[in-house]
Order: structure tokens, then sequence, then C-alpha cells
């Protein structure tokens, strides 16, 4: 297998690495920097370095694959996907009886997507991807705000004040 060496890597495509990798700060910043005004531990840092390095694994599989009728460079999205699964799986907690991070284990996710996207050479739909998912974490959380059935999936009635405690066991006959 012939494998370029780095200066042909960074100086392929006419110069899109530079683009690719402007486009990944970009949109891991984007998603990255609501992340971080709102606390959570997937802040800009992290964003950023996530679309990175998806970017490099799906555009090296591809400049691998070049040319080689043997190898497939999907395979390569496959175990994106699955390692991204296992960094998101880390950020999710469990504590008593509520669940948090799920939000943000999704959002490792799309960060995985959005790189992905870029190193596929399309820069322009990961930007649309990035503004999509801000939209939704800052329109869902107004919502959220604005209707307080839909925080935390309640199931109370409406007008119910949602209580602290679950109900003892005796109360749920």
């Amino acid at each position: 297998m012939n494998v370029p060496d780095i200066s042909q890597w960074l100086d392929s495509g006419g110069g899109r690495f530079g683009f690719q990798l402007a486009a990944c700060v970009v949109c891991g910043g984007m998603v990255g920097i609501e992340r971080q005004l709102r606390g959570k531990a997937i802040g800009m840092r992290t964003s950023i370095l996530i679309c990175l390095a998806t970017q490099v694994f799906v555009r090296l599989g591809l400049q691998l694959s070049a040319g080689v009728e043997a190898t497939d460079p999907t395979r390569v999205v496959g175990q994106v996907v699955t390692g991204v699964g296992f960094l998101g799986a880390g950020v999710i907690l469990a504590r008593g009886d509520s669940i948090t991070g799920v939000t943000s284990a999704a959002v490792v996710w799309m960060l995985a997507a959005i790189g992905s996207t870029i190193g596929a050479g399309f820069p322009k739909e990961a930007l649309l991807l990035s503004a999509l998912v801000v939209s939704i974490l800052i329109v869902v959380r107004r919502l959220e705000s604005a209707f307080i059935r839909l925080r935390g999936g309640s199931d109370e009635p409406e007008g119910a004040q949602p209580t602290s405690e679950p109900a003892s066991e005796s109360s749920r006959r």
C-alpha cells in the first residue's frame, strides 16, 4: 500500500485540509460555546477536539483507501461511531432515580457526525448541522422553561405542582 507522506496529506485537495480544520474549529466552537455558557461538561475545547478528531479519521480513511480496491472507507465511520458511543456513555450519570448527561452524550455524537461530515468533504452541510444543533439546544431549553410539563418528561396533570419526592409505596396502590 502506498501511504502518502504528511506534506502530501496537508497539501492535498488544493488547501482543503486547512479549510476543513477551520470548519471544525468553527462548527465545534458553535456547539461548544452554547454548552460552555450553560456550564456543561462538554465545552468549547472538547467540542472542537471531537470535530477535529473525527474529521481527521474520516479524511485519513478516505485518503488511505484511494485507489485501493480492497478497502472500504466507510468502515472508518463505523469505528468512529462506536468509539464516540463509548465517549458519550462516559458523560451519562445515574444518581438514584435521575439520569443526567444524556443531552451531553447526544451532543458528543452530533459533534462526531459534524466532524465526519467535514472529513467527507461537506463543510457547508456541517455548518448547517452545527446551527441546527445549537438551535435545538436553545429552543427546546426555552420550551422546557415555558412548559413545566416538558421538563423532565413530567406526566403530572396540568396545573399540578410536580413533587420532588417519589410517591411512597402505599400511596401508589
